[in-house]
C-alpha cells in the first residue's frame, strides 16, 4: 500500500518521528518503512533497491524532521541518488507517474515562529515548494504535507510531543486509507 521513507538522522533519540512511525506500524495498514539513515549511514544509497521499493507502492510518504528549514541531508541524497534520469524523469523516466507524494514533517519550533512576523518568516508549507516541484517534475501526485509544530524536547514535554505526533499520525493513517480505496 504505502512506502514510508524515514529520513531521521538520529531516530533513536527522536520522540515525534518515533511516535508517528509507531502509530503507522500499529495502524494495521500495509506499510513498508525504510529507515534510510540506518540503511545508508555512509550516504551511499543503493539506488536500484530504493527504486524497486518505489515501484512496489502507489503512495510514498517522506517522514522527517525539518532541519534548518529543509529536509535532512540523507533525504536530499536519497532524491539525488534515486530520482534519476530515465527512472523519475526524462526519456523513459515515467516510473513514478501517478504515484502519491506525501511529506510528513515534524517541526521543533512553535507554530507562531512559522509566520511572516515569526522567527522563520514563512509558513512550513512554503518551505515545501521544492518537494512540490519534485513531485510535479516526476509526474507524481503531490498531496499537501502533514506537519505539526512543537517537537523540540528542549521546549515541550515528551507527553506533549507524543500527543501531537499521535494526532498527526492518525490524520496520515486516514489519508492513506482513503488513497488505498482510490487504488
Amino acid at each position: 500500500m504505502a512506502l514510508v521513507i524515514l529520513a531521521h538522522p538520529d531516530f533513536a533519540q527522536s520522540v515525534a518521528n518515533k511516535a508517528v512511525i509507531g502509530h503507522l506500524t500499529r495502524s494495521g495498514l500495509d506499510v513498508e518503512i525504510r529507515d534510510i539513515a540506518a540503511l545508508y549511514p555512509d550516504y551511499r544509497i543503493d539506488a536500484a533497491a530504493e527504486q524497486q521499493a518505489l515501484l512496489r507502492h502507489q503512495t510514498v510518504v517522506f517522514q522527517y524532521p525539518l532541519y534548518w528549514y529543509n529536509m535532512p541531508a540523507i533525504l536530499k541524497q536519497y532524491f539525488d541518488s534515486v530520482f534519476t534520469y530515465g527512472f523519475a524523469y526524462g526519456t523513459g523516466g515515467d516510473k513514478l507517474k501517478g504515484k502519491n507524494f506525501v511529506a510528513s514533517i515534524t517541526v521543533g519550533s512553535p507554530e507562531q515562529d512559522y509566520r511572516a512576523d515569526g522567527d522563520a518568516h514563512f509558513r512550513v508549507y512554503e518551505f515545501c515548494k521544492n518537494l512540490e516541484q519534485t513531485a510535479y517534475f516526476t509526474q507524481m501526485r503531490y498531496i499537501d504535507p502533514f506537519y505539526f509544530h512543537g517537537t523540540s524536547p528542549a521546549l515541550y514535554s515528551r507527553e506533549e510531543i507524543q500527543s501531537k505526533a499521535e494526532g498527526c499520525a492518525e490524520g496520515l493513517v486516514t489519508l492513506l486509507r482513503k488513497l488505498d480505496k482510490k487504488g
